[in-house]
C-alpha cells in the first residue's frame, strides 16, 4: 500500500476542519470524515478524479491518468463512472486500478464505449463493497449547452453511503429538479465549469436546494471559486471547501 501513517485528527464534527495527509503518491490531499461507523477519506486527484477509502475499500470515481499515476496508487474494489467523456471516462486508469473482483458502475451508454462494467440505472440502490450507491440524473438545461450532457443519455449522478454518512458526487449536470430528491446528504460535489455544467450562480442555487453541510466545488477548471464563496456567504449552514479539483 503506497499510503503511510500520518498523525491526522478525524473530523468528528463535519463543521470542524479536517487534517491532511500528503501520503499519497503525488502529495494529493485529502479530508476525513467519521460517519459513524469508521473513517471515510476522500482523496482529491484532480478535476473530477477522487477516491474514496471506506472500511478497507477503495472507491474511485472518474479516475482519469493525467490526476494520478495509478500504478502507485491501491486496486480498486470499485470504480464509478458518470459519464463518457475523455476527462471522466480512461480506458488506461482503469486498467490500471483492475485486480480480480473489482467492479465497476456506470451508465448504459459508458458501458457500450469502454464494452465492459455493470450498468447502474437511475434510482437503483445498490450495495457494494461496503457503500451504498445510487445512481441520480444529470444533464444539461440550458439552451445550447444540452448537447453536451443530454438528459436521454442518462448520464449518472451518485448517491454515495457509507456508514451514516450520505455524499453526492453529482457529476457533469447543471442546476436540475431532480436534485430536489437527493437530500438529505452530509457532503456535495457540485460542478462548476460554464458552459459544460454550471456558473457560480447556479452551483450556490443547486447548493441551497439540496443543503448540504459541506460543499466542494469541483471540476472548475479557470472558473473564479471566489465567486461560489461570496454567493454563499451568507449561508452558514454549508461550509465551502476549495480544493485542487480544477
Amino acid at each position: 500500500m503506497p499510503k503511510v501513517a500520518c498523525s491526522v485528527a478525524l473530523a468528528f464534527a463535519l463543521s470542524a476542519v479536517p487534517g491532511f495527509c500528503h501520503s499519497w503518491p503525488g502529495g494529493k490531499a485529502s479530508d476525513r470524515f467519521d460517519t459513524g461507523k469508521g473513517e471515510l477519506e476522500i482523496v482529491f486527484l484532480g478535476h473530477a478524479s477522487l477516491v474514496f477509502v471506506y472500511g478497507g475499500s477503495y472507491l474511485y470515481i472518474d479516475p482519469v491518468s493525467q490526476y494520478g499515476d495509478f500504478s502507485k496508487y491501491p486496486k480498486a474494489d470499485l470504480i464509478l463512472i458518470t459519464h463518457e467523456h475523455g476527462d471522466h471516462l480512461d480506458p488506461k486508469a482503469i486498467a490500471a486500478l483492475s485486480k480480480s473482483g473489482t467492479r465497476m458502475l456506470l451508465p448504459e451508454a459508458a458501458r457500450r464505449v469502454l464494452g465492459k462494467g455493470e450498468a447502474l440505472d437511475h434510482g437503483t440502490p445498490l450495495d457494494v463493497a461496503g457503500f451504498k450507491v445510487l445512481a441520480v440524473p444529470a444533464y444539461n438545461t440550458t439552451p445550447g449547452r444540452t448537447n453536451y450532457h443530454p438528459k436521454d443519455r442518462h448520464d449518472n449522478g451518485y448517491v454515495i453511503t457509507a456508514g451514516a454518512l450520505r455524499v453526492y458526487v453529482a457529476g457533469d449536470t447543471e442546476l436540475i429538479p431532480e436534485m430536489a430528491n437527493v437530500g438529505p446528504v452530509d457532503i456535495a460535489f457540485l460542478p462548476m465549469n460554464q458552459p459544460y455544467t454550471m456558473t457560480p450562480e447556479q452551483t450556490a442555487a443547486a447548493a441551497r436546494l439540496i443543503k448540504p453541510k459541506i460543499l466542494y466545488p469541483y471540476h472548475f477548471g479557470s472558473t473564479d471559486t471566489a465567486a461560489l464563496l461570496k454567493l454563499l456567504a451568507d449561508d452558514k449552514a454549508i461550509e465551502v471547501r476549495i480544493r485542487n479539483l480544477q
